[in-house]
């Protein structure tokens, strides 16, 4: 029999959208995805270099299960130079991804009948990992209007006495849109007034745009700081995707426990990535405004460009590289074959339609909304909004 456990997971609202889009490629038609959530560069050559080297030199073996010291200390002076936190080596795990590492912090803080505060639209692993931790998403709304950050009275409002902790994300994933530091000091004085945890996702902190500059909550201060598990990697800073290198940074009891759970289920991260991740930190990162002035520009043809559709509307993302269309115009509407009811019919519509593959808000907990990603080619991004516009100009 299934686990109980096993059984509050959801299967992923995209998995038929994905799978029929796996099924028209390998029939020969040209789809174009819009539902990556990974850069379309190549690692840099000299990450790429550290790890052959490493490889040739026989690192091959497992390492200490929270990561080698070397990486760790370079972490330590990443997070001091670009976001003013001081952390001691056990103060550090570092983990199979930071996805890896927010599974990590929900293992070691949450128990049965605590609630976990979610502001939506949210990264769609949020929810589902506070359940397999037999513990209670508490799903917070925001709106468009607000830039779709979760308001002090909102929080403070979902706050009981059963709260534990609240999951942030900045630049968020699917929004595009950041915290600026009154946002978080409003913040922080109602996580530390109320004692709960912040479980704060900072994977695109180095995407934004138009000169904003990223500040982690725990910076604010020593009391946030206390509890505040920060959650990155490199999977999007330095398009490492599948090297599988993240980590967390926070209170040396909270990190030990989250490091002794790991020790029980992957032991140590692949130990050529912890070489490579070195390498990324220590190394040039002049790779990095290259690849931030390209998808500056995507977005903004992107943005501008839905835009320009009937029907949709899209605010300009502040950072990350998705695009969070507004098209609840268009619920109701019906093509020859379907009455687009929601934003996974549309999604699906559009798969069929257009041979356009991108991830239904609903995904995210916010209906009436799709996400695009410009982390693809300009000309494919010309084409595939050719294709939406065309296809939905004729639904009625």
């Amino acid at each position: 029999m299934i686990s109980e456990r096993a059984k509050k997971v959801k299967p992923s609202a995209t998995l038929s959208i994905d799978t029929k889009a796996k099924e028209m490629k390998a029939s020969g038609i040209d789809v174009i995805s819009f539902a990556v959530g990974e850069p379309d560069y190549d690692t840099p050559d000299n990450i790429k270099a550290a790890a052959i080297k490493a490889i040739n030199e026989g690192f091959t073996k497992y390492t200490p299960v929270g990561g080698i010291p070397e990486l760790k200390n370079a972490i330590a002076g990443k997070l001091q130079k670009d976001n003013n936190l001081q952390y001691k080596p056990n103060e550090i795990l570092v983990s199979v991804g930071a996805k890896h590492s927010l599974y990590n912090a929900a293992q070691a803080l949450y128990s049965e009948g605590d609630e976990v505060i979610i502001p939506a639209p949210y990264w769609v692993s949020y929810p589902d990992q506070v359940l397999l931790n037999d513990a209670t998403p508490v799903i917070v709304e925001t709106s468009e209007e607000d830039l779709f950050v979760v308001s002090p009275e909102a929080l403070s409002k979902a706050i009981t006495k059963k709260t534990r902790a609240i999951v942030l994300n900045y630049p968020s994933n699917p929004t595009g849109f950041t915290y600026g530091k009154k946002a978080l000091e409003a913040i922080a004085e109602i996580v530390v007034k109320n004692d709960i945890y912040v479980i704060s996702d900072e994977i695109y902190e180095k995407l934004l745009y138009d000169g904003l500059k990223h500040v982690s909550i725990a910076s604010i201060g020593p009391e946030i700081k206390k509890r505040t598990i920060v959650i990155n990697g490199f999977s999007k800073t330095y398009a490492m995707t599948g090297w599988r290198v993240g980590y967390a940074a926070g209170d040396a009891a909270v990190i030990k426990a989250m490091e002794n759970i790991q020790s029980q289920s992957t032991s140590n991260p692949t130990s050529i990535s912890q070489k490579a991740a070195i390498e990324a930190i220590n190394g040039p990162q002049d790779f990095i405004p290259v690849m931030l002035e390209e998808f500056d520009r995507r977005r903004k043809h992107m943005v501008t460009e839905l835009n320009a559709i009937d029907g949709v509307s899209c605010k300009m993302p502040q950072g990350a590289f998705y695009a969070f269309a507004n098209i609840k115009g268009y619920l109701g509407k019906r093509s020859a074959n379907m009455v687009i009811k929601d934003s996974s019919d549309m999604a699906l519509y559009l798969l069929e339609e257009a041979a356009i593959a991108l991830v239904p808000g609903s995904a995210f907990g916010a209906e009436g909304y799709i996400r695009l990603s410009y982390a693809t080619s300009m000309e494919k991004i010309q084409e595939g909004l050719a294709r939406i516009k065309a296809a939905l100009k004729i639904l009625a």
